[in-house]
């Protein structure tokens, strides 16, 4: 029986392709691209950095997706899984059958991570440990992904919440920074990244690194069996969707969106918290040296020294906004789907209708984008506010209408992933002024790059010298703006 229903599951997961291509191909790209940028980022940072940092990228793809993928299922089969064991299904043969469901999904993307990282740099000297660790990675995250599926009902608050546990993991861990911090040892994959990139820590008592990992592992698999058991008796809400007005509409449509958003104040403390959080821990974890940074004043290209943890605080909050906002626009418009259609019925403009969503998505976006301005500004002192907060806004409205592109063309899963894995790669590698003096050629591509050419020209120069960049990044607005009317007017199905 639980073989059986494992089989069903995972039939239900591979009914959207899309998915199942997305858990691929992220951790992939996730290896390739940023590997390299984060074992430099690594170096700058004071850790070991070179190939330890490139062999730990596998895991932690591998442990993202499986997070992602274990609360969406969770969350998705809540309802029907209850049905079940009302049915009379024995509770611990459905927990195994969604156990089994969640490590294969995590597996197919550890699997995927190490490949793409034997092929881009090699399993390095003791591949057997760089497989288990991966390995190990997926199956903590695999009961992070469950716990946050048994707290968070919303969407939105979930995936924001991976976010932010994945982000203290990496980024504060032991390779990306010094590994001897005592703060950062409760952190989930402390002892696992140690054991598998071979950094012994000192501190590992008489377990050691690797008996530390392995009951970091096994009591997350005890934990996640204990939340999916207690999910099977939660029960499901409902929500009701609100009928619109005929007569000013856009105010109604605003209206409604804003007083369903006030409802979910976990979202509203997580866009405040989760900026907060990653701009005052990149500050304090920089050490104090200088760096180079290319700059344009008074239509002449130069070279100009920076101290490290003022602009390591001053291009953090970009980060934070971008995959906030993303992730806003996403679930704004998901969520809102099957209400629409029924406002439109009633008699509301598809522009109407789009503007007042996309209201509520900037909303979403400017408050993240208030909050990251605010704790930047205590450790951070722009040259010139004005054009840093008007580059800030630009980059928010900017990923705010790429999630709302997201949500209809990936679903839930697919686009979350999609919404992490872009910003991060845009905002936090290749226009990192950081990892390098100024984006590569084909960075200029990118969506963030003409507001973070504005953003590093108002950081630190007093003049604006970044019209071309001005251009480019209304020209995405513009554009993201045009595909989000015309996708908005298609009706087409959501994957799931």
């Amino acid at each position: 029986m639980t073989g059986l229903l494992a089989r069903r599951f995972l039939t239900d997961a591979a009914r959207t392709p899309v998915n199942l291509l997305v858990l691929v191909l992220v951790p992939v790209v996730f290896v390739v691209v940023a590997s390299r940028p984060l074992a430099d980022t690594a170096d700058l940072l004071g850790g070991p950095g070179g190939p330890a940092v490139q062999t730990a990228t596998a895991g932690w793809a591998a442990g993202f997706i499986a997070a992602i993928a274990m609360y969406f299922q969770l969350r998705g089969a809540r309802a029907a899984d209850r049905r079940l064991v009302l049915a009379g299904l024995a509770a611990a043969r459905l927990v195994a059958a969604r156990m089994a469901t969640g490590l294969t999904l995590a597996l197919l993307a550890a699997t995927a991570a190490l490949v793409a990282l034997a092929a881009r740099t090699g399993l390095g000297d003791q591949p057997a440990r760089a497989v288990a660790g991966t390995v190990m990675y997926a199956v903590i995250y695999l009961a992070i992904g469950a716990l946050i599926g048994a707290l968070a009902a919303n969407p939105v608050n979930g995936t924001v919440l991976v976010l932010f546990v994945w982000i203290l993991d990496v980024f504060f861990g032991p390779v990306l920074g010094a590994a001897d911090r005592p703060l950062t040892r409760v952190l989930p994959t402390h002892f696992v990244t140690l054991w598998m990139v071979d950094l012994p820590s000192g501190h590992g008592g008489h377990l050691g690194d690797l008996g530390w990992a392995l009951t970091w592992t096994t009591a997350a698999l005890a934990a996640a069996w204990t939340v999916i058991t207690a999910t099977t008796r939660t029960r499901h809400a409902h929500r009701r969707a609100r009928p619109g007005s005929l007569r000013n509409q856009l105010a109604a449509g605003v209206r409604m969106g804003l007083r369903e958003a006030g409802r979910n104040r976990v979202l509203w403390v997580l866009l405040i918290a989760v900026p907060v959080v990653f701009v005052l821990l990149a500050v304090a974890t920089t050490p104090d040296e200088n760096t180079a940074l290319t700059v344009r004043e008074n239509g002449r290209t130069f070279a100009q020294q920076a101290w490290l943890p003022d602009i390591h605080g001053g291009t953090m909050a970009p980060i934070a906004i971008g995959s906030l906002a993303a992730l806003a626009g996403l679930f704004t418009i998901l969520d809102a789907r099957s209400g629409d259609r029924r406002l439109s019925l009633a008699g509301f403009r598809p522009a109407v209708l789009l503007a007042s969503r996309l209201a509520v998505v900037a909303l979403g976006a400017l408050v993240a984008t208030a909050a990251s301005l605010a704790v930047t500004a205590t450790v951070f002192d722009a040259r010139n506010w004005p054009r840093y907060i008007a580059a800030c806004v630009l980059i928010a409205l900017t990923y705010g209408l790429i999630g709302v592109l997201l949500g209809p063309l990936f679903g839930r899963v697919g686009g979350v992933l999609i919404a992490f894995l872009v910003p991060f790669l845009d905002l936090g590698i290749e226009q990192s002024p950081m990892l390098r003096s100024s984006p590569a050629d084909w960075a200029h591509a990118l969506p963030g790059y003409g507001s973070g050419r504005i953003l590093i020209d108002a950081a630190l120069t007093p003049g604006f010298d970044e019209t071309g960049s001005l251009l480019i990044a209304l020209a995405w607005l513009t554009g993201l703006t045009l595909a989000a009317a015309i996708l908005f007017r298609r009706p087409a199905t959501t994957p799931g």
